[in-house]
């Protein structure tokens, strides 16, 4: 089995990845069948580009300190903005993890998994938000979702996030190479992602360490299935 180290598991270090594109990093033993994925994808007219790939602890402990603080806004699970001012810490808590990882418990840090979109297919003046309308039915991206549902499992790939399952928001834009990421989760355990939230500056930990039993069970192993390799 493949393994990390514990600061590659919680995006500390970069030794596993390789430059794909400019600021786009992922992990070198999957770079041939992304490849392969977008030549694929470029055959039936789709420019599947990455939007976002590996994503540092530190640029995920600094998304989460701006979400918990308020100086970005926190959406609730239709996509809308939620009142602060009517949110108990522990509602705030978990509406943030319906959208956004812990830092050192992200997906991102490992390399092998990416949110993707095709440029061409935004209307012109529109930027990318990566939101669910974007994807789903009457949506701009909705035809490159039905490709990839039907085809990334042949590369590798899946959806972790392909339905709310009572945790994470469903996240079409959101692939995963499944050969390593399920090994990598399975690596990730709880004490590593408690004792690294506990040595760093991150808003709420004291929260966060009442809840990790339940955050790790429900918002970071809870994921979709690939039906093949069930």
């Amino acid at each position: 089995m493949k393994t990390m180290t514990p600061e590659q598991l919680t995006g500390q270090v970069q030794t596993h990845l390789t430059e794909f594109a400019p600021n786009r990093l992922l992990h070198s033993d999957i770079v041939a069948d992304f490849t392969a994925l977008q030549q694929a994808a470029q055959q039936q007219g789709f420019t599947l580009h990455i939007a976002s790939a590996f994503r540092s602890f530190e640029r995920q402990r600094l998304i989460w300190n701006r979400k918990y603080s308020g100086e970005v806004t926190i959406l609730d699970h239709n996509e809308e903005p939620i009142d602060l001012g009517k949110t108990t810490e522990i509602e705030k808590l978990y509406q943030i993890l319906h959208w956004s990882a812990l830092p050192s418990a992200s997906r991102h840090h490992w390399g092998t998994d990416m949110d993707v979109y095709d440029p061409t297919l935004l209307p012109q003046g529109q930027s990318l938000q990566l939101q669910k309308s974007e994807y789903t039915e009457g949506g701009y991206f909705f035809d490159l979702t039905q490709w990839l549902i039907e085809n990334i499992e042949k590369f590798g790939f899946y959806l972790p996030y392909q339905k709310d399952q009572g945790g994470v928001a469903q996240e079409p834009w959101h692939i995963s190479y499944f050969p390593l990421a399920e090994k990598f989760l399975s690596q990730l355990e709880l004490d590593l992602i408690s004792d690294t939230l506990m040595s760093h500056s991150v808003l709420g930990k004291s929260l966060i360490q009442q809840e990790l039993p339940t955050i790790y069970k429900q918002y970071i192993c809870n994921v979709s299935p690939r039906s093949s390799f069930s």
